[in-house]
């Protein structure tokens, strides 16, 4: 795990320990640096559908805590202004998923970010999200 311990993540790292969601799906950050975070997750058996495949739910929000870590790794607060994802596969009960958040443009207070989810080296989905700068309290 490559985890940047510097201040400028540290917003990201404190938002990630409260997300008790994130964490009770068993995600886990594998990698963040300011604009950039790699997440993963084991697909259990209450996040299969009636078809037996993963839920579409649960891939976006792999998908959503990867991009929240890669905006929130600089000094300031962001949070979603939208979002949108793509299916490409479908996965199954024990696969593990890897989203890849990666910063495509970062101005004023908005930034937009693609992350793309495999399994293995089979790409599942692909995000596009747009975050908003929080002003300082």
């Amino acid at each position: 795990m490559t985890v940047d311990a510097s201040a400028e993540c540290r917003i990201a790292r404190e938002m990630f320990e409260a997300d008790n969601a994130s964490r009770a799906l068993g995600i886990q950050i594998l990698e963040l640096s300011p604009g950039h975070a790699v997440a993963s997750m084991v697909v259990g058996e209450t996040m299969v559908n009636g078809h037996g495949i993963t839920h579409g739910g649960f891939v976006f929000t792999l998908a959503d805590t990867a991009f929240a870590m890669a905006c929130n790794g600089y000094d300031t607060a962001a949070v979603a202004a939208r979002a949108d994802i793509r299916f490409l596969a479908s996965t199954r009960l024990g696969d593990t998923l890897v989203a890849e958040a990666v910063e495509r443009a970062r101005f004023g207070r908005n930034g937009l970010y693609d992350v793309t989810v495999r399994r293995g080296d089979d790409v599942i989905a692909e995000f596009r999200g747009d975050s908003r700068a929080q002003p300082r309290p």
